[in-house]
């Protein structure tokens, strides 16, 4: 598949579309100006997976900014929130958690617990009414061609979205909320005494990437909306359809560097991947000490016991196939619709079936900012 280029010359090499299904989309855009320097089907709808969650990040965020709540504001967690597929906390019925607990749960984790419970909690009680609320705030923000069902991106068959319009709410996060986008940097943080890392490797592979977040389920393929900075030049992309999450890295790796070229950026190395896994091994070895590391919450510490709750799989709304993408397959009546194959796993590459996952291998990001 061919990518449109609608500005200038690139003087970094073309990327190539490694994706090429029909699943593929993808766009590049000027952080500033919001113009579009690459594109492949850019409107053309997708399910988004776990960028679900930015959505559910940005209200939780205008919640913060409103005075509605604040960092420290519990959640208690209800049965149908403990229920979640992966990727997961473990979170249990009646237990609590913080906003901000929550918020990190949903950029490193990518936890559907999480983010049913803080869904749930803003929206007066109901996942339904939050996601209500979800697409009004996307059509407020001139994102036409998308809805949303819930508040993770577990499979639903009206749960559809655009690269445009994803790449322009990762925009509006940074705009809107620039002393939260931070959150979306958070290399790992703690919880319960477990250490859970950011899904999203272009933090540490990408020089410049500081967000945004992952998705995958089995019928959108591996997703990805990333930021990247470098010498005043702000780039957002956004990328859907990867065969695995590493196609999906580097693809996008690959369009950044055309974009920034495109804007008269130098290309920068790579960082090698023994650096970091060395980098990553230290940390592992040092894990004492996270509650202190950069970027890690400041709350790390806070203890309460957490036994893992068997997943389960909510049933889809039924609807037409033919007027949604073409990919995801789904069988039985209103009440036994349920999406095939695997659902939302994070960023794993495994292939096991209808099994909740290896954890992603934990990576690090090395910088020299602690976010407060």
């Amino acid at each position: 598949m061919a990518l449109a280029v609608t500005c200038g010359l690139a003087t970094a090499p073309p990327a190539r579309a490694q994706i090429g299904s029909e699943r593929y989309a993808a766009i590049v855009t000027d952080a500033r100006s919001g113009n579009v320097l690459i594109a492949a089907s850019p409107d053309e709808q997708r399910y988004p997976a776990s960028l679900t969650k930015m959505m559910t990040v940005y209200l939780a965020f205008d919640a913060l900014r409103d005075g509605r709540v604040t960092l420290d504001t519990p959640i208690r967690v209800s049965a149908n929130a403990a229920s979640m597929a992966p990727s997961r906390l473990g979170l249990t019925a009646g237990m609590t958690l913080t906003v901000e607990e929550a918020i990190l749960a949903l950029v490193t984790k990518s936890a559907n617990d999480a983010a049913a419970a803080l869904g749930e909690f803003l929206g007066g009680g109901s996942e339904d009414r939050f996601a209500q609320l979800m697409t009004m705030k996307a059509r407020a923000l001139g994102m036409t061609r998308t809805t949303f069902r819930n508040a993770s991106g577990l499979p639903d068959l009206d749960q559809v979205t655009t690269a445009r319009d994803m790449a322009l709410l990762g925009r509006r996060l940074m705009q809107d909320f620039p002393e939260r986008y931070t959150f979306f940097s958070t290399p790992h943080f703690v919880f319960r005494g477990r250490t859970h890392w950011n899904h999203n490797r272009l933090l540490q592979e990408y020089d410049g990437a500081d967000g945004i977040k992952t998705g995958y389920v089995n019928d959108s393929g591996f997703n990805l909306v990333a930021s990247a900075q470098r010498d005043g030049v702000r780039l957002v992309a956004a990328v859907f359809g990867g065969q695995t999450g590493r196609e999906r890295d580097r693809h996008m790796m690959a369009l950044l560097d055309q974009g920034f070229g495109q804007m008269g950026v130098a290309v920068a190395a790579r960082r090698a991947p023994a650096v970091m896994a060395s980098a990553q091994a230290a940390s592992l070895r040092g894990r004492h000490v996270l509650a202190t590391a950069q970027a890690a919450a400041p709350r790390a510490g806070r203890r309460v016991a957490v036994a893992a709750a068997k997943p389960e799989v909510r049933p889809a709304r039924a609807t037409t196939l033919a007027a949604r993408p073409g990919l995801l397959r789904a069988v039985g009546t209103r009440t036994t619709l349920r999406p095939a194959a695997r659902i939302e796993q994070g960023d794993s590459d495994s292939r096991v079936v209808a099994r909740p996952p290896k954890p992603a291998a934990p990576t690090v990001r090395h910088h020299h900012r602690t976010r407060r």
